[in-house]
């Protein structure tokens, strides 16, 4: 009996279903709690590509300035250690910051959050600014 279980979840083990395209959007989640709501993580670089890495108060007038007025319900700002393998093939290591943001779907956030992204790109002659979406269950 043993050995047909192990059997069974040995063939199984390659079953995988096929990637989805997540559109936040089009999301629907079912909450037993809280409310359906979209969180939103943006994960800024703190190195610049010429120069010195950008302060703490550089940091502090750009959340004051571009991200405050723009998501005035709260949000959320974590330390982060960013790392990838750049395309010369060498791993990067950089400081970041991560910003979390709850959000309902739709184009007024959507263009809120893409006018940070550009914003900061352009400010601190960034390349990107990752963005991770997923729908939440949110109460208080």
């Amino acid at each position: 009996m043993l050995a047909a279980v192990v059997a069974i979840a040995m063939l199984l083990n390659g079953c995988v279903a096929p990637a989805q395209k997540a559109t936040p959007q089009k999301s629907v989640t079912l909450c037993s709690v809280g409310d359906p709501l979209m969180q939103t993580t943006l994960y800024f670089g703190l190195n610049r590509p010429v120069g010195p890495a950008i302060t703490a108060a550089e940091w502090q007038s750009f959340v004051d300035q571009q991200v405050t007025p723009r998501f005035k319900e709260g949000l959320s700002v974590f330390d982060a250690k960013g790392q990838w393998l750049g395309n010369d093939g060498k791993l990067a290591r950089e400081n970041s910051k991560a910003l979390m943001l709850i959000h309902t779907s739709g184009a007024e956030s959507e263009q809120k959050i893409e006018a940070l992204r550009s914003h900061y790109k352009q400010q601190f002659v960034q390349d990107s600014v990752m963005r991770v979406d997923t729908p939440v269950c949110v109460g208080f």
